[in-house]
């Protein structure tokens, strides 16, 4: 079920719990600021989820309070994993969703990066 941007962040929410390390992920990349991971649904053939490491709803939360090291360091971090995953070449997509009416169903900001195949038009019609 979509979820609410700007409601309180939710400790118990599944990117925190992967954060804690009380749940797996199939790792992709992790420094400081972020972590990248593949997707247990994954909607295309490359299908990698980017989420900082900070306690942010939303791109919205995100980039009203995060540090300027922070957001510098989760944009560096999506591109570096786009990168290393060698999807640069032939195309990627990133996806954000926020609040209710985009179907936002995690509070917790996250970045999908879907690549492997021709991906459509941006939005259903």
């Amino acid at each position: 079920m979509p979820i609410d941007a700007t409601l309180p962040y939710d400790e118990s929410n599944i990117f925190a719990r992967i954060l804690r390390g009380e749940l797996p992920c199939k790792k992709v990349y992790e420094d400081d600021h972020a972590l990248a991971f593949h997707d247990i649904n994954p909607q295309a053939p490359q299908h990698i989820l980017v989420i900082p490491k900070g306690a942010y709803v939303s791109w919205d939360d995100f980039s009203a309070r995060a540090e300027d090291a922070e957001i510098a360091g989760f944009v560096r971090a999506v591109g570096h994993v786009a990168r290393e995953a060698g999807l640069v070449t032939d195309g990627y997509r990133l996806l954000a969703n926020i609040g209710r009416e985009s179907g936002q169903e995690v509070p917790h900001l996250h970045v999908h990066i879907f690549a492997g195949r021709p991906l459509g038009p941006m939005l259903a019609r």
